[in-house]
């Protein structure tokens, strides 16, 4: 066997072992009667505008979290640890880890799911991390397997995964050569996930672009928005507001993302039309 692919064998072993470990403690009582109940769940995914920036400077949130992301006892997040728990902002704070979380999109499309018609319980998956390539979700990776092993557990004591939201390409716009295989390496991450999680028409909603760390955004947004698949969608967040760096959304910015990821979510299911 070629030795750095035995490497890369052997480093998804090994993820996948720390992963399922953090699961062997038995779930207490409040716990078990979220496990107990019916989750609608959203797979949170891709780098920084997923993982939340909102109201981020100087690398130190500024703590202000607005009414349209306010906690909520039917919305629950699946920790780093795998146990379920009322979401709060920041949503990605154990999982983006070294870097500061924000307001992300992930609690304010919660709420406006639930307020337009979702019944029972909304259960949150966040696997975003800041300053990923699309290469670096390829099926066998770290990021690839976490999230399939997250995703995965999240279903395990009941819900469905109605969709995975996928902000990322920020990255893909420093090299030419990444921003011209965007397409073809988003198209084949969607069509192992499905694969992995036996979920062959899971739906999934990219955002285009709004800002990118290289000079070549356009290209990543043309890959984005012509992605040809069934059942995936994709939302314009070019114009939106962005923070001073000038690549991440403002705290604003992200309420209204999650607006544009609403409108698609709701076009497709008007509020509860879905088979249970």
């Amino acid at each position: 066997m070629n030795i750095s692919l035995l490497l890369q064998l052997v480093s998804v072993l090994l993820v996948a072992n720390t992963v399922l470990s953090k699961r062997s403690q038995p779930l207490n009582p409040t716990e078990l009667a979220v496990a107990d109940a019916v989750k609608d769940i959203f797979v949170l995914a891709g780098q920084s505008n997923m993982a939340g920036r909102g109201g981020v400077e100087g690398g130190k949130w500024d703590g202000k979290v607005p009414p349209e992301c306010r906690s909520d006892p039917c919305i629950l997040r699946l920790s780093a640890e795998l146990k379920w728990e009322e979401a709060h902002e920041p949503l990605h704070a154990d999982i983006d880890k070294g870097k500061k979380c924000g307001v992300g999109p992930g609690m304010a499309f919660a709420n406006e799911i639930r307020a337009n018609g979702s019944v029972g319980l909304v259960g949150l998956v966040p696997c975003a991390v800041g300053g990923t390539r699309i290469g670096e979700w390829a099926k066998g990776t770290k990021l690839y397997t976490e999230m399939v092993i997250r995703a995965s557990e999240s279903m395990r004591e009941g819900g469905t995964i109605r969709a995975m939201l996928w902000y990322q390409g920020e990255s893909d716009t420093v090299i030419k050569e990444d921003a011209e295989e965007y397409q073809g390496k988003m198209e084949k991450l969607i069509m192992d996930l499905r694969s992995d999680l036996g979920l062959p028409s899971l739906l999934v909603i990219q955002v285009a672009l709004a800002s990118g760390e290289g000079k070549y955004i356009e290209t990543v947004r043309k890959a984005q928005l012509q992605l040809d698949l069934p059942n995936v969608k994709c939302v314009d967040a070019k114009g939106l507001a962005l923070e001073a760096d000038k690549l991440h959304l403002t705290t604003n910015s992200q309420n209204q993302s999650k607006c544009l990821v609403l409108v698609c979510y709701l076009h497709i299911f008007p509020l509860r039309t879905w088979d249970l």
